[in-house]
């Protein structure tokens, strides 16, 4: 279940508890979810009972209204209430495994769907190299979307002192897009090449390039072995495989963000958590097996969620228009 999804469950569960006089409450056009700050909160968290409520001590009672109804829910394994009215939910394993089956499916195009679907972004041209790259790569993520884009003013964002020409000579296409899409429109972009080009950890763009990178080596280093790739109900019980999937599960709602706020730097903010995450989840869940070891559906599983990771990233920086490289 994508957070999309959770969304449409929780405001259907709203809906259905107001027309069955459980709730007098109006009933939103939206209900958002986001990922809980902090571990040990559930897989996701709502704020939709406060939003609901109308005075004090309302939103508890409205959370646990929609905390029993939620539970009656395929895919969903436990709701909790948090004062002062918040529900966290916790999927159930299967969902987990389905989420990634679904990414790898859907590969790179995962997150591409309707969700701005008649909805219209106003933007208009740009002549200054940065605010040009960001009306172009808006448009991308619009149609991604599913919406339209519409004369309007073109992004504002501060200018680079140089012209497009220089940058491609001094970064490179892909260092010169991620340094001009990175930073929120209101900062000044970083043109340091020797921090752009270094590839070391504390540059963003390698490390998600590298990322990328060495999901695509464990599933060639997994052919080699004769591991397929494979999610299994149940096997995702790792705090670093938990944090990751909820990443992934949370691509669609960014593109969405990206692009109805004309802001890239959001996707490619979340392009980083991504692979951080990522590398977590390496470090702490051996993909593949050691040499004493036979594979074993945990490996599968974990090599399924390595690939679905790199489907995300490959996805995303496409999006941006930078490249996905196969080996770093």
């Amino acid at each position: 279940m994508t957070p999309a999804q959770l969304s449409r469950t929780v405001l259907h569960t709203v809906r259905r508890a107001v027309e069955d006089d459980e709730l007098c409450v109006g009933v939103p056009e939206r209900v958002k979810v986001r990922t809980p700050p902090r571990s040990g909160c559930g897989d996701y968290a709502t704020n939709v009972a406060l939003l609901l409520a109308r005075g004090e001590g309302d939103a508890l009672v409205i959370a646990e209204v929609l905390r029993r109804r939620l539970l009656r829910t395929p895919g969903i394994a436990r709701v909790d209430v948090a004062a002062p009215g918040f529900l966290n939910i916790t999927l159930d394993a299967h969902s987990h495994a389905q989420l990634v089956q679904t990414v790898r499916s859907a590969g790179p195009r995962y997150g591409h769907g309707e969700a701005l679907a008649g909805v219209s972004v106003p933007l208009g041209p740009a002549n200054e190299v940065r605010a040009a790259l960001v009306a172009h790569v808006v448009r991308g993520l619009v149609h991604a979307a599913g919406g339209a884009v519409v004369a309007g003013r073109g992004p504002v964002v501060r200018p680079v002192p140089v012209s497009g020409a220089d940058l491609l000579r001094s970064l490179g296409a892909d260092a010169a897009r991620w340094a001009l899409l990175r930073p929120a429109g209101h900062d000044l972009p970083e043109l340091d090449p020797a921090r752009l080009l270094s590839q070391r950890e504390d540059n963003p763009l390698f490390r998600v390039q590298y990322a990328h990178a060495r999901t695509r080596a464990l599933v060639g280093n997994a052919t080699q072995l004769r591991i397929t790739p494979q999610p299994e109900s149940g096997a995702y019980d790792h705090p670093a495989e938990i944090g990751l999937l909820a990443l992934l599960a949370d691509h669609p709602r960014t593109i969405e963000a990206a692009a109805r706020h004309r802001a890239p730097d959001q996707l490619a903010r979340h392009l980083v958590a991504v692979a951080d995450a990522f590398f977590r989840f390496h470090d702490g869940c051996p993909v593949l097996p050691s040499h004493q070891h036979k594979p074993s559906a945990v490996h599968r599983s974990r090599l399924a969620l390595a690939d679905a990771t790199g489907a995300v990233l490959a996805g995303g920086l496409h999006l941006l228009g930078i490249s996905a490289p196969e080996h770093l």
